[in-house]
């Protein structure tokens, strides 16, 4: 009973881990925004929303009762001057027009219009992107992907400046369901959308507080922003202000959570109500993330709406009492009316029905700023709040099917589905709280209980990741994933890539191994491989082969890649110091040796019948090996290929010669890296210097002038290097080398 239980569990588990990798899928994203985000709304109707916006809607009535085409982009723009000069004296806070103007047409209507928004100060326009598509190769080459470029349409260049801002706001258009917004608009530079800047504006009072709380966090930046604040309204000051403050908060991390933590301590007193409301926006704009779902109200006109003709009566002596007071708010002007799918500016949303209803982007817009006023936007649950649901929720259901005769099973998946979905409504309609309904009711619920009858599979399941489990211990784990999908031809697997190979073995093995017995000797090497394993995982590499006393790792990148070969560097002078801190508390010492090169590397599996091995072939494997030697002539620890320093200033490294090393027909100049340049002190700064120096007398042939200055270098410290030069020009005194020699010194062993 208690192993059923066990592996009941564990199925459950599993169960949950499935859910939870279906809810990342795109598909299974896209059928919860239709499915599950709509059953949501529909349970939670109609909302009333905050009394901070309204709409002044461009409609089919509007334009019999002003005798204007029914398209607006038609209207003549003194319409648009007349309405913004009503909507500044009815005190408008903010008016922001969904509406193009990208091209001048008439000259007087147009400077109507400039004029009205220059002295109102306060407009914010919509910006057109047009997107293009380039191609970036050649089809019949298999590589036939496009780019897209998007450019930003700006209003006609007097009506531009004379706005407060001008900034984007694009929706995909049907048959895509608008559930999303951006808070500043990908692909056009990240520039704040529309209704985000006219956000700002709206909050421009709590402006100073929001510098006030960076300023706690991070003083400079806050002086930068400070000292933006005057004037803020200025042509283009309200888009540099934004893309300035977003800049701080995405330069570091920790400068938004430190903002968003003093924001909640702040006592709404203290700054007034409506203050602490308009500084609660600003951080959740800049410190939130950049798509965000949206929380519609309802359908169209739920956001208070007043018709265009309307609005231009507002103030009449004998109009008629306005539906809407406009003082204080952000006002939208656009599109807005139960539109039919194929009229344009029309989107499909939540709240679109079957007749073909649909809702105007203005009211979108304006509902995308009321979310953010309000911080109201809709919020998915989060990763681990995710992996925590639909794990327990996993667990539970394959428990109950496991444990419980199947009829009593059925009755208590369907009562707990019915309750997991009105919990996640009632979330919903208190916080915006998202959890999803597809994954866990739809496909987990139904899973668990047809799943119990083929039980055989969760053992079948468990004995393979057992034998992944173990495979990881013999190959590496890329290995891993292809045998464990069945993706492997033993024989034709295997790829060329660049990359830089690590090559280290423990000089005088086999003299320690005549000393210790086998059990010891085994339990000191698996100590020995554990401290020196650490560096190369913890900087990217892989162990690739492992013999004896020797071990092979291997770093891929693209070609040239600065970042890599660092990391390879990094890995080996880490190598050697583990390898001092663990002989410091032994008695049999096991002195180490490394050598790095890179280049085109072969990874693969190489063998025949029925034995194989994973790992790197090719000249750079074998060059790597040969410099590991070579370490033994010059007495160093750490010797690497001019390649791969190359460009890499960060390391105290020494020439140590060109080499034609055995075996091989080109020579490769190898140097002795020595640690990180900020580690080095004046003395090693000193001998590379004078290594140098006696390095090219050396190759000008002066044999007696170089054995002097490598002779002062090993009177002075131990050094390796300049021992084994101060031996060959003492050969090279008595048997100098050919006329035509070129300095590359030939070795005859390994």
């Amino acid at each position: 009973m208690k192993r059923r239980l066990f592996i009941a569990l564990a199925a459950g588990l599993l169960l949950g881990l499935v859910g939870l990798a279906l809810s990342f899928l795109q598909l299974a994203k896209n059928t919860e925004e239709d499915i599950g985000l709509a059953l949501l709304f529909k349970m939670r109707g109609i909302r009333t929303p905050p009394a901070d916006v309204a709409v002044v809607s461009i409609d089919h009535e509007s334009s019999e009762q002003l005798h204007v085409p029914d398209d607006p982009d038609r209207w003549p723009r003194s319409l648009h001057a007349r309405l913004i000069r009503k909507l500044v004296a009815q005190g408008a806070a903010v008016i922001a027009f969904d509406v193009f103007f990208i091209d001048p047409k008439s000259a007087q209507d147009d400077n109507a219009l400039v004029t009205a928004v220059r002295q109102a100060g306060n407009v914010v326009l919509c910006e057109p992107l047009v997107a293009k598509e380039v191609p970036s190769g050649d089809a019949r080459e298999g590589d036939g992907a496009d780019h897209v470029i998007v450019k930003v349409v700006k209003p006609f260049t007097p009506l531009a400046e004379s706005a407060a801002v001008t900034a984007p706001f694009v929706l995909p258009r049907i048959p895509f369901k608008v559930n999303q917004f951006w808070a500043f608009q990908t692909g056009a530079g990240d520039a704040p959308t529309m209704p985000m800047a006219a956000l700002q504006l709206f909050a421009m009072p709590a402006y100073e507080d929001l510098i006030a709380l960076i300023a706690r966090v991070n003083p400079n930046e806050a002086a930068k922003l400070r000292g933006n604040m005057a004037p803020p309204l200025q042509a283009g000051g309200v888009y540099r202000l934004m893309t300035q403050i977003r800049g701080v908060f995405e330069a570091d991390e920790a400068t938004g959570r430190e903002v968003l933590k003093l924001f909640g301590r702040l006592d709404p007193a203290t700054l007034g109500v409506q203050r602490h409301r308009l500084l609660g926006a600003l951080v959740d704009l800049y410190t939130g993330p950049n798509r965000r779902y949206v929380n519609y109200y309802g359908p169209p006109r739920t956001v208070p709406t007043i018709s265009y003709y309307q609005a231009l009566q507002l103030g009449e002596p004998d109009a008629q009492p306005p539906p809407v007071d406009l003082k204080g708010k952000v006002v939208f002007v656009g599109l807005s009316e139960k539109l039919l799918a194929e009229r344009k500016d029309s989107f499909y949303t939540v709240f679109s029905q079957a007749n073909g209803v649909f809702v105007g982007g203005v009211e979108i817009a304006a509902t995308a700023l009321l979310n953010v006023l309000e911080h109201a936007e809709v919020r998915p649950a989060s990763p681990p709040l995710l992996l925590a649901i639909l794990a327990l929720w996993g667990t539970m259901l394959v428990v109950v099917c496991r444990m419980l005769h199947t009829t009593l099973a059925a009755l208590i998946v369907i009562g707990a589905a019915v309750t997991y979905v009105f919990f996640a409504a009632y979330a919903f309609q208190t916080s915006a709280a998202w959890y999803p309904i597809v994954v866990p009711v739809f496909v987990q619920a139904p899973v668990a209980f047809f799943g119990v009858l083929f039980w055989n599979f969760s053992e079948i399941n468990r004995e393979r990741k057992h034998m992944r489990k173990v495979l990881a211990y013999y190959v590496p784990d890329e290995l891993v994933d292809q045998l464990a999908r069945n993706q492997i031809d033993m024989k034709n697997s295997g790829q060329v890539v660049y990359g830089a190979i690590l090559f280290a073995d423990i000089a005088g093995y086999t003299t320690l191994s005549e000393k210790m017995g086998p059990q010891a000797l085994n339990d000191l090497m698996h100590r020995y491989f554990d401290a020196t394993f650490a560096p190369v995982k913890q900087h990217g590499g892989l162990i690739a082969q492992l013999k004896g006393d020797c071990f092979l790792a291997i770093w891929k990148a693209s070609r040239g890649q600065s970042a890599m070969r660092r990391n390879v560097c990094m890995a080996a002078l880490e190598v050697a110091a583990a390898v001092r801190r663990f002989n410091a508390s032994l008695e049999l010492k096991l002195p180490t040796r490394v050598g790095v090169h890179c280049g085109d590397v072969f990874i693969g599996n190489v063998g025949g019948g029925e034995r194989y091995e994973y790992g790197p072939t090719g000249d750079v494997v074998n060059t790597a090996s040969r410099m590991d030697s070579l370490n033994k002539h010059l007495g160093t620890e750490v010797l690497v290929s001019s390649e791969l320093l190359a460009e890499l200033d960060a390391f105290c490294a020494r020439e140590v010669g060109a080499f034609l090393l055995k075996g091989k027909a080109q020579p490769i100049v190898v140097h002795e890296l020595i640690s990180l340049q900020r580690d080095a002190d004046a003395e090693q700064r000193r001998r590379c210097e004078e290594f140098a120096e006696a390095l090219v007398i050396f190759r000008r042939q002066a044999w007696q002038e170089a054995g002097e200055r490598f002779k002062r270098l090993v009177l002075r410290t131990p050094d390796g290097p300049a021992y084994y030069y101060l031996q060959l020009c003492e050969q090279y005194q008595k048997n100098p080398p050919e006329p035509s020699w070129d300095g590359v010194i030939a070795l005859a062993e390994k």
